[in-house]
C-alpha cells in the first residue's frame, strides 16, 4: 500500500535501462545505476556490520584475524579497488559454514567454514577478491535499488513519512537488510559474472593466479551435498573457469603463484579455535508454510504459522529509540533508531520487483507541518501524506482515542490493496512524542484482520516509552 503508484513506470524504466549488459572479456567494469550515493553504501554498510557483530562470534586468535587481514589489504590496495574509495575492513567470524560477505562500503566477513574449505591461499584470496568486487561495483545498493526503487523513488516508507532516521533503518522497513543472509546479498548471475572478472584483476596484480576463484566454486558445486550458503547468495554464472581465462588473456602475460607462506599455519590455527557460540538472534525466520521466495500466497491470507494470537510467554523484545515493544516469537525485526519492521518472513512479498510488507508492523517517527503539533492535526497530516502517495487508500471511519504507553493516542483504519491479494486493513496508531509523531502501523489482510487483532492488541499493550 505505503507506494507512489505514478512512480512505477518511470523506476521501471530507469532500473530496466540500467539493467547488465552483456559483457565481452575485457571490457570496462563500472557500477550499474544506483539511488544511493557511495556515502550512503558506507553508511549502510557500517550500520548492518555492528548488526552482524551483535549476532555472531568474532574469532579471538590474532594471528588468524591478522593474517586475513593482510590478505585484504592486499587486494584493497590494486587499481580497482584503491580507486573505489571505499575504506575495506576484514572479520574473520567463528561460524561453520563456507561463507564470507562483503556489506556495502567495505566491511567484510570470512567464516572459519569458509578458511577450512580453501585449499590454499589464491583460493581464499578468490572469494575475497570476488566479494571485494561486489562492493566496488556496488551491487548490493544496485540490488535494492531495483528491488525497492519505487519505494525509495517515492521516498520510501521513512521519508515518505518524514523525520528522521537511518538509511540501514529505511531500508530495514522495506524488508531489505543486508545482513548475512538478507535478500539484497542474493546477486543475479550477471552480477557474479562481473564480481568474477573484477575479482580476477585484483587476484592476478596481486599475484594470485584467476583460475583457482573458479576451481574452488566449481568444488563447492560438485561436492553433491547441500549447497553451502555462499552458492546460494552467488549462483553460478555458467562456466566459471572458461570465462575466467578469456578475462586473463586480456590482461597480458603475468607470472601466478604468490603465496605469502603463512596459509599452512592459518590451517593449524584453525584447530585450535573453539566450537562457535551461538549467539541470541534478535529474530528467527519463520517456520512452516511460508510461500516461495518472491511469491505471495494464492488464497490472499496472511500467513497461518505467523498470525495467530500466543501467549505473552512467546513474544520477545524489540527496543528502539525511545520506545520498547514485543512481538511474536519467529518473527523477523530489523530497524535502527525510531525506525523497525516486525514481520514474519512470509508476511514479506515481492511482487512487480518491489519488497512490500503484506502481514506485520511498521514503527517510525513523522515530522507534520509547522504549528500543527497536536495529535489530531499532526495525525491528519500524516494519514493525508499517505493518501497523496496512495490514491486507493481510504479512511475508515473516525480515529479512535486510545492508550498506549500510558499516554494518549489515535488509532485510525485505512484500506488499500494488498500485495497478496484483495484489500489490505492498516490500523495506524499515532501518539504525539518529543522528537515528533510517534506511529505504528499494522498490515493485515482486511480478510484477517479479525483473527490476527488480539496479537495487534497484545503488541500495544506492550509498547513503552522512555
Amino acid at each position: 500500500m505505503f507506494l507512489r503508484r505514478a512512480c512505477i513506470a518511470m523506476v521501471t524504466l530507469m532500473v530496466g535501462t540500467a539493467a547488465f549488459a552483456a559483457r565481452k572479456p575485457g571490457d570496462p567494469l563500472k557500477p550499474g545505476f544506483n539511488m544511493f550515493s557511495k556515502q550512503q553504501d558506507i553508511e549502510v554498510g557500517q550500520e548492518n556490520a555492528k548488526q552482524v557483530l551483535t549476532q555472531y562470534e568474532v574469532v579471538k586468535n590474532q594471528f588468524l584475524q591478522d593474517y586475513v587481514q593482510r590478505l585484504g589489504q592486499k587486494l584493497a590496495g590494486q587499481t580497482d579497488a584503491a580507486r573505489s574509495g571505499f575504506q575495506f575492513t576484514f572479520t574473520v567470524l567463528n561460524v561453520d559454514e563456507i561463507n564470507a560477505f562483503a556489506l556495502p562500503g567495505g566491511p567484510m566477513f570470512i567464516y572459519t567454514g569458509l578458511l577450512k574449505a580453501v585449499d590454499n591461499e589464491a583460493q581464499l584470496a578468490g572469494v575475497m577478491g570476488h566479494e571485494m568486487a561486489h562492493v566496488i561495483l556496488r551491487h548490493g545498493t544496485h540490488e535494492a535499488t531495483k528491488a525497492s526503487g519505487i519505494q525509495i523513488l517515492a521516498g520510501g516508507l521513512g521519508s515518505l513519512l518524514g523525520g528522521g532516521g537511518s538509511m540501514a533503518g529505511k531500508l530495514a522497513q522495506t524488508g531489505l537488510g543486508l545482513t548475512a543472509n538478507s535478500f539484497i546479498l542474493k546477486f543475479s548471475r550477471d552480477a557474479e559474472t562481473e564480481a568474477d572478472a573484477m575479482g580476477s584483476h585484483l587476484m592476478a596484480e596481486t599475484g594470485y593466479d584467476p583460475v583457482q576463484m573458479a576451481r574452488f566454486f566449481e568444488k563447492l558445486a560438485g561436492n553433491g551435498q547441500q549447497p553451502p550458503q555462499i552458492l546460494s547468495d552467488h549462483p553460478n554464472p555458467g562456466n566459471r573457469e572458461v570465462a575466467i581465462k578469456a578475462e586473463m588473456a586480456t590482461l597480458g602475460a603475468r607470472k601466478y603463484g604468490y603465496e605469502s607462506g603463512e596459509f599452512a599455519r592459518a590451517r593449524k590455527e584453525l584447530a585450535s579455535v573453539p566450537k562457535p557460540v551461538k549467539k541470541p538472534q534478535p529474530a528467527a525466520p519463520a517456520s512452516g508454510n511460508a510461500p516461495a521466495s518472491g511469491t505471495a500466497p494464492a488464497s490472499g491470507t496472511a500467513p497461518a504459522s505467523s498470525s495467530q494470537a500466543p501467549a505473552a510467554s512467546g513474544w520477545q523484545e524489540y527496543r528502539g529509540t525511545g520506545f520498547s515493544v514485543s512481538y511474536p516469537q519467529g518473527w523477523q525485526a530489523e530497524g535502527s533508531g525510531a525506525d523497525a519492521t516486525m514481520a514474519p518472513r512470509d508476511g514479506v512479498v515481492t511482487k512487480n520487483g518491489a519488497t512490500q510488507i503484506g502481514f506485520g508492523v511498521l514503527i517510525g517517527s513523522f515530522t507534520p507541518q509547522p504549528g500543527r503539533t497536536s495529535l489530531q492535526a499532526a495525525t491528519d497530516d500524516l494519514v493525508r501524506q499517505i493518501r497523496s502517495e496512495n490514491p486507493s487508500a481510504t479512511v475508515g471511519g473516525a480515529a479512535q482515542s486510545v492508550r498506549v504507553g500510558g499516554l494518549n493516542g489515535l488509532l485510525t483504519t485505512l484500506r488499500g490493496e494488498s500485495p497478496f491479494g484483495g484489500v489490505e486493513a492498516n490500523a495506524v496508531v499515532t501518539v504525539v512524542r518529543p522528537t515528533g509523531l510517534f506511529f505504528l502501523v499494522w498490515i493485515a489482510p482486511e480478510k484477517d484482520y479479525a483473527r490476527v487483532e488480539p496479537s495487534f492488541r497484545q503488541m500495544l499493550n506492550s509498547l513503552k516509552f522512555q
